[in-house]
């Protein structure tokens, strides 16, 4: 499944009224783990059919990332019924990823 690219006017559609598990990626493009995490992320998103997963671009999408306290990235948050169910900050492991949405 192909990785989604989240802003503010499909946030709510996307995630919060997704019937399966969301994982999103908030990243930036001059971010340097967040470049490495880029193919894992895919690689999720290839293995996982049953997750959303889904980017979104902190210097485009500054209030959704201000909204979810994102203060450092990569950050990692998984969404489930519209609920935040995790978080986790920084280059991980793809079992870290999968762990989270889980």
């Amino acid at each position: 499944m192909a990785v989604i690219k989240l802003t503010k006017d499909n946030f709510d559609q996307e995630v919060m009224q997704s019937g399966k598990p969301v994982l999103i990626d908030f990243y930036a493009d001059w971010c340097g783990p967040c470049k490495m995490m880029s193919p894992v992320v895919e690689e999720v998103s290839d293995e996982m059919p049953d997750v959303k997963v889904c980017k979104i671009n902190i210097d485009e999408e500054m209030d959704l990332a201000q909204r979810f306290g994102v203060m450092s990235i990569p950050t990692f948050i998984s969404f489930n019924g519209g609920e935040i169910r995790g978080k986790q900050i920084g280059a991980v492991p793809k079992s870290a990823l999968v762990d989270l949405v889980k």
